[in-house]
């Protein structure tokens, strides 16, 4: 049997429900602990505190499958955790066939996510296996999606960074059916968006923007908006939708523009009304500031500043100049929809940032709402590192 012991006292996060396991916490194991193996945790006393996965490569050396000593982990297992996944989606997700089917802790499948395009027979499942242990049970895993969603296309896009934390390579290709359809597209309260699941950010679109977008999309009429690090135009396309009078869009990546721009003739949308720039973010504000151009509704949704903990003080600047620049770019009375997707930054965190970047800006401004990604990405209370996006909704007094 494998079994790995914690250190004394370190077992107080798991009788916490904690679904992680810190190599530094590990006192001693046995067995044959190759990656993905399951391992009983037990606390230095002897007592079972859970099962998991073993991860010998990663700082994080077991992430638990299950706090119940009778429940193994087989095969029902994973069909179980599936199926519970799917029943949660089935019942809060509405108005879209973009959906976050698994999210990781949070359905108590740690390292995975599952993305789900379309529906049926003619949709798109699209899988991130980013641990060992979800790696290990992915053929078992793959059927169980197959078997409960009636979708037949899996495609893997386990390319994200944090494989290699696990020792894991970067893998990308067809699990089960046919290739992604190169046309594919989406429906989210009313606008349709094309996903690129081979090429595209993450699986291929934001999903955890979705109440967000419609939020500026309410927002939006008869407002000149501004949308930075626009990607394939999903806040754009919703202040279109919305009414608003001119949407001006920022990348870097002239790819997502080119699709963002195709987005625009989908929906049938006056493409005189959308402005597509491809540039550098930071430079293109500066340089807005200068002009003394200005906006009603400005979204600044930024990639990862920090992708850790030891990255959150250059994280925090970027955040602050940012959001300085973006009030002062605010016309009296506009909005300022502000994002961070860094989990090492706390929402705490992030607030006093944007306060600071308020002052500086020799502006007044109040929080309207807090934001957060939607019902398909919950965050399991004992494991608030699952709340990696946060937002604020500012109005500039």
């Amino acid at each position: 049997m494998n079994v790995i012991t914690l250190k004394p006292g370190k077992e107080k996060s798991l009788l916490r429900r904690h679904p992680w396991v810190y190599a530094t916490g590990i006192a001693s194991t046995e067995g044959r602990l190759e990656a993905g193996a399951t391992v009983v945790i037990r606390a230095a006393d002897g007592r079972f505190l859970a099962r998991g996965a073993y991860s010998p490569e990663s700082q994080i050396r077991a992430r638990v499958w299950t706090f119940d000593e009778n429940e193994p982990v087989d095969h029902a297992l994973f069909k179980r955790r599936v199926a519970a996944a799917l029943a949660h989606r089935r019942q809060w997700v509405r108005d879209t066939d973009a959906v976050r089917l698994i999210f990781g802790e949070a359905d108590r499948l740690p390292g995975l996510v599952v993305d789900y395009y379309g529906n049926g027979d003619k949709g798109q499942l699209v899988c991130q296996f980013n641990s060992a242990g979800v790696e290990q049970w992915k053929d078992a895993l793959v059927q169980a999606l197959v078997k409960e969603t009636g979708c037949p296309n899996v495609y893997e896009r386990s390319d994200a960074a944090v494989r290699q934390r696990e020792g894991l390579p970067l893998v990308t290709g067809v699990l089960a059916g046919a290739e992604p359809d190169p046309e594919l597209s989406v429906t989210e309260h009313g606008v349709r968006y094309y996903v690129d699941v081979r090429h595209g950010h993450k699986t291929g679109f934001y999903v955890d923007q979705r109440d967000n977008r419609k939020l500026v999309g309410d927002l939006a009429a008869g407002r000149e908006v501004l949308n930075c690090f626009c990607y394939t135009g999903g806040f754009s396309l919703a202040a279109l939708r919305g009414g608003a009078t001119a949407v001006t869009s920022i990348d870097s990546s002239g790819d997502a523009l080119k699709i963002a721009a195709n987005n625009v003739t989908l929906n049938g949308f006056d493409a005189e009304r959308a402005t597509w720039l491809d540039a550098d973010v930071f430079k293109t504000l500066r340089e807005f500031r200068a002009e003394g151009r200005q906006f009603d509704l400005i979204v600044l949704d930024p990639p990862k500043f920090a992708p850790s903990a030891q990255h959150i003080d250059r994280a925090a600047r970027a955040y602050k100049e940012i959001n300085l620049v973006g009030m002062q770019l605010l016309r009296p009375g506009g909005l300022l929809f502000t994002y961070s997707c860094s989990g090492a930054i706390s929402m705490e965190l992030f607030q006093k940032i944007v306060a600071g970047a308020v002052t500086d800006a020799r502006s007044d401004a109040r929080i309207l709402r807090r934001l957060s990604a939607g019902t398909d990405h919950p965050m399991s209370a004992a494991f608030p590192e699952g709340e990696y996006l946060k937002g604020l909704l500012l109005e500039k007094v």
